[in-house]
């Protein structure tokens, strides 16, 4: 059976090919089994980087599988964080794969432009996305989070969709880093990011 992405039934290219750093590992197997269960029958370029650790990609499989889909925290909130995190460290693959499905969770096309922003503007968020927003500004791009940020994020979720909040951001930050480091999604590392805009 063949492994290359562009011939294997079940595997995807993705936009930007698989990765301008490593090539796409093999994708029999178990866990890659697991991972194309919980993909609904395709792998993706990221997945096929991954796959090169067996046991990282299954533990990967897992944790995301279960901030993806097991959680209580609302899809909004949660896809709106994922794509704030892809704008902050530059991720592009992570802004694409994930702004369709923040539309598809609520999300306006006029908070997503507001998302791709320096400094978002709270008031085109609205009171509750823009307190989730800078909760996940506060952790990637300084880590520790303000004491009276944290009590107004804990007020308005409670203490169980805190600590989801807080594992998503920083769960999709290690996605995002893995998706730079190793230039997944885009054309090289001189590619310039170019994160689609997407229209009202």
């Amino acid at each position: 059976m063949s492994n290359d992405p562009a011939t294997t039934p079940g595997l995807a290219a993705g936009r930007g090919g698989v990765s301008g750093r490593i090539p796409p590992a093999s994708a029999v197997g178990e866990v890659a089994e697991r991972v194309r269960a919980r993909r609904g029958g395709t792998l993706t370029p990221l997945d096929l980087a991954l796959l090169h650790s067996a046991p990282f990609a299954d533990g990967w499989n897992t944790l995301l599988g279960a901030v993806r889909s097991s959680m209580t925290l609302r899809g909004d909130l949660r896809e709106a964080a994922i794509c704030r995190i892809a704008v902050l460290n530059g991720a592009a693959y992570e802004w694409n794969a994930h702004a369709p499905l923040a539309r598809s969770e609520g999300v306006t096309a006029a908070q997503l432009s507001a998302l791709r922003e320096h400094d978002v503007d709270s008031a085109a968020l609205g009171g509750e996305l823009a307190l989730i927003v800078s909760y996940t500004d506060a952790m990637t791009l300084t880590v520790a989070v303000p004491q009276e940020l944290f009590d107004a994020v804990l007020d308005e979720l409670g203490v169980a969709c805190t600590v989801e909040l807080t594992g998503t951001v920083a769960a999709y930050n290690m996605v995002s880093r893995f998706l730079v480091a190793l230039d997944i999604g885009r054309g090289g590392p001189e590619t310039p990011l170019q994160i689609e805009r997407e229209s009202p």
